[in-house]
C-alpha cells in the first residue's frame, strides 16, 4: 500500500522529489491525516546543485527515518512543557525531573551513557542571584533629578555574586557600541579611563558597511554579553544597554522576563565583573540624556565613526541592589550510540539541544506564572530525540559514533554547553561536527531551510545535498541582524573548533505568500518568545518539523559515514581552534 501510494504521489503531484522523501511525506500523511503534512512545492529548486559525493545512505536510512512521525515529535514536547515541570528552571525540581525523563528516554531508544565515568549526567554548579531593586533609579542630570521606573523604564541585576551590588555617585559615559576590535581598526574607548564609571552603550555592532563587522550580519561584538564583559574588563562600575527592538531582535518585554527572578551563572572565579548590568528603554534613555543636555540621536550618529571618543555625560547616579544567593546543581545529559568502524567509532557527530527554560515568574500575582517553553526548547529536544530513534533503528550502526548532548542553562547564558565544551567527554578533536536544534518550525511545510552558520564550514554542502532531496533551498541566517550564531549552543562547540551549525526554520512556506513565513515567525517572537504563552497548542502544524528532523538525521548520518571530517572555511574565526584541537590528539 505504501509503495503504491508513493508511486502515485510522485507521478501525479511531485515528480521532482526523491523516492525516499516522498516515502516520508506519504507515511506522515497516512499517520496524521491529509492536512497535517503538505509536501514541498515544485518551484524553487536548490540554489546550487548538490555536490557529488562518494557515500549514499541507501534504503536502510530511508526505513530508519520513517520512525520520525508527528506523534513521536509531539509526545516529548507535551511532556516537557507540561505545568508539572514548572518551566524547567535551572536547579529546580522541574530541572531534575527533566534530567530524569531524558535519561529514561535515551535508554528506551537504545543509547548508552555518554560520560567517561559511565554516567548519563554531567553535573555542574551554578549560582542563582536574585536581586531586589528599588522602585525607581534616580539620576542627577543638569541640576535635576530624573527617575526611571523599575520594569517599565529599566531592568537591572547584580553583576557580582555577593549579598549587595552597588554603584555610588558614578558618572555616566556614552561609549557608542562599546567595542574594541583591532581586526576592524575599531576602538570605541580610544584609551579613555572608564574605571568606576557607568557605561551607556548601544546594542548591536556597526552594520552599515558590509566590509565593516560584516554589515548587517551581527557578530559577537553586537551581543549584550560582550558589552558587559568589555565593561568589566575595563573596570567600569556598571553598564546600561539602550534597548531597541531592531537592535535586540526582540521587544523590551523579553528583557523584563529574562532579566528578573534568579539569574544563574557559573561560580565566580576571580574574573573581572561589573557591579550592575542594566537595560533601559530607548524612551527612558532619551529622557535622561535630554535632562543632561544631550540628544541620543546625535550621540548615536557620532558613534558611527572610527574617530568616535567616549562622551562624559555629566550625569551621576547611585544604585544598590540586595541579593539573595543560592548555589545549586544542574546537569547536561549525554548519551552515545557507539559507531561500528574500529577506527572512526572514536569520533563523534554530536547533536545538541538545551533542555532548560525560564522556570516560574517571581510575580505571584500573575495569572500564569509558568514559562512552559514548548517551542523554546522542548521542541528542539524532541527533534534530537526523534533523530536518535532513527539512528537506533538502523540495522547497522553508523561508522562514527552518535552523541546526543541535552545541555542545561542555555537561557542563562549558554552555561551548559560552555561547561560541556570546557570539559568535553572526549577530546575536542574527536568531534566531527555539531548539529544544534533550538526551536522548531510549527507553521507547516516550507521550500527552504535556514542554516545558522552558512558559509563557515563544509557542512554547507552536506545540508545542500539532503535539502535537495526534499526539493528545498538552503539559505543563510534570514535574520542576520540578530546574531543567532552567537546566541545558541553551537557557538560553544565552535569555540573549541568543532564545525557547527544550527538548523533553523525557513520562511518560504508552501501555498503561502512570500512574506507570510517571516510574518509568522516575527509575530510569534513578539507575543510568545520567553513568555508564559509559549505552550503546545492545537494550531501547531507538524510536517515542517518532520522534514527538518529527517534532514538533520540524514546530514548527521552522512557525516558519520564519510572518511574525512568536515572542516571550517579557510580563514574562518574558528579555524585556528580546530587546528589546535586536532594537533592535540595523540
Amino acid at each position: 500500500m505504501l509503495r503504491q501510494a508513493v508511486r502515485t504521489f510522485r507521478t501525479t503531484r511531485f515528480p521532482e522529489i526523491s523516492t525516499r522523501w516522498a516515502t516520508t511525506l506519504v507515511a506522515c500523511l497516512l499517520l496524521s491525516g491529509a492536512g497535517a503534512c503538505a509536501p514541498p512545492a515544485a518551484e524553487d529548486p536548490p540554489a546550487s546543485p548538490p555536490p557529488a559525493v562518494p557515500v549514499e545512505l541507501g534504503p536502510d536510512a530511508d526505513a530508519a527515518q520513517a520512525v520520525i512521525t508527528p506523534e513521536v515529535l509531539r509526545a516529548p514536547i507535551a511532556e516537557l512543557s507540561a505545568d508539572a515541570y514548572g518551566g524547567r528552571g535551572p536547579g529546580s525540581d522541574g530541572d531534575r525531573m527533566t534530567q530524569e525523563w531524558l535519561v529514561k528516554e535515551l535508554t528506551a531508544i537504545g543509547f548508552e551513557p555518554g560520560m567517561p565515568d559511565g554516567s548519563w549526567e554531567q553535573p555542574f554548579d551554578i549560582v542563582g542571584v536574585e536581586s531586589k531593586a528599588t522602585p525607581v533609579w534616580s539620576f542627577q542630570a543638569g541640576g535635576k533629578q530624573v527617575d526611571l521606573a523599575w520594569h517599565d523604564d529599566y531592568v537591572a541585576s547584580s553583576g557580582v555574586q555577593e549579598e549587595r551590588a552597588a554603584i555610588k555617585d558614578a558618572e555616566l559615559v556614552f561609549v557608542g557600541y562599546g567595542i574594541q576590535a583591532p581586526e576592524y581598526d575599531w576602538d570605541d574607548f580610544q584609551g579613555t579611563d572608564v574605571s568606576g564609571k557607568v557605561l551607556v552603550v548601544m546594542n548591536n555592532d556597526p552594520d552599515w558597511d558590509p566590509e565593516l563587522f560584516e554589515g548587517t550580519r551581527r557578530l559577537y561584538y553586537g551581543r549584550w554579553s560582550y558589552k558587559y564583559e568589555k565593561a568589566a574588563e575595563l573596570g567600569a562600575a556598571g553598564a546600561i544597554i539602550i534597548h531597541t527592538t531592531p537592535s535586540a531582535g526582540y521587544g523590551f518585554n523579553v528583557v523584563q522576563t529574562s532579566w528578573t527572578g534568579p539569574q544563574f551563572e557559573v561560580p565566580a572565579a576571580g574574573e573581572p565583573r561589573i557591579q550592575i548590568p542594566a537595560w533601559t528603554t530607548e524612551d527612558a534613555m532619551k529622557r535622561l540624556l535630554a535632562a543632561g543636555g544631550h540628544d541620543l540621536d546625535a550621540l548615536r550618529e557620532s558613534a558611527r565613526s572610527r574617530d568616535f571618543v567616549p562622551v562624559p555625560l555629566g550625569i551621576t547616579t547611585s544604585l544598590e541592589l540586595t541579593n539573595t544567593l543560592q548555589r545549586v546543581k544542574t546537569a547536561n545529559i549525554v548519551g552515545v550510540l557507539r559507531g561500528s568502524d574500529a577506527k572512526l567509532a572514536d569520533e563523534y557527530v554530536v547533536y545538541s539541544a538545551h533542555h532548560d527554560h525560564l522556570g516560574m515568574s517571581s510575580d505571584k500575582s500573575a495569572e500564569d506564572r509558568i514559562y512552559n517553553g514548548a517551542l523554546d526548547n522542548a521542541a528542539g529536544v524532541s527533534q534530537v530525540l526523534a533523530m536518535g530513534r532513527a539512528f537506533a533503528a538502523l540495522p547497522e550502526r553508523p561508522r562514527r559514533s552518535i552523541m546526543i548532548a541535552m545541555v542545561a542553562a542555555e537561557e542563562s547564558g549558554l552555561l551548559g554547553s560552555s561547561y560541556f565544551a570546557k570539559n568535553p567527554p572526549v577530546a575536542a578533536g574527536r568531534f566531527a561536527a555539531n548539529i544544534n536544534y533550538d526551536g522548531a518550525n510549527i507553521w507547516g511545510m516550507n521550500r527552504d531551510v535556514t542554516v545558522i552558520g552558512k558559509g563557515k564550514s563544509t557542512l554547507d554542502g552536506v545540508v545542500e545535498k539532503f535539502a535537495g532531496e526534499q526539493a528545498r533551498t538552503v539559505k543563510p541566517d534570514q535574520f542576520p541582524d540578530r546574531g543567532f550564531f552567537y546566541r545558541s549552543d553551537q557557538f560553544n562547540f565552535a569555540k573549541i573548533g568543532v564545525p557547527a551549525i544550527y538548523l533553523d526554520t525557513g520562511t518560504d512556506f508552501v501555498d503561502r505568500e512570500a512574506e507570510w513565513g517571516r510574518e509568522q515567525i516575527e509575530a510569534w517572537e513578539a507575543v510568545h518568545y520567553h513568555q508564559p504563552s509559549d505552550e503546545l497548542v492545537d494550531e501547531w502544524v507538524w510536517d515542517g518539523i518532520v522534514a527538518d528532523s529527517v534532514l538533520g538525521f540524514r546530514c548527521g548520518l552522512y557525516i558519520a559515514q564519510q572518511d574525512a571530517m568536515p572542516t571550517w572555511t579557510p580563514g574562518d574565526e574558528f579555524e585556528a581552534a580546530r587546528q589546535a584541537a586536532l594537533a592535540a590528539l595523540p
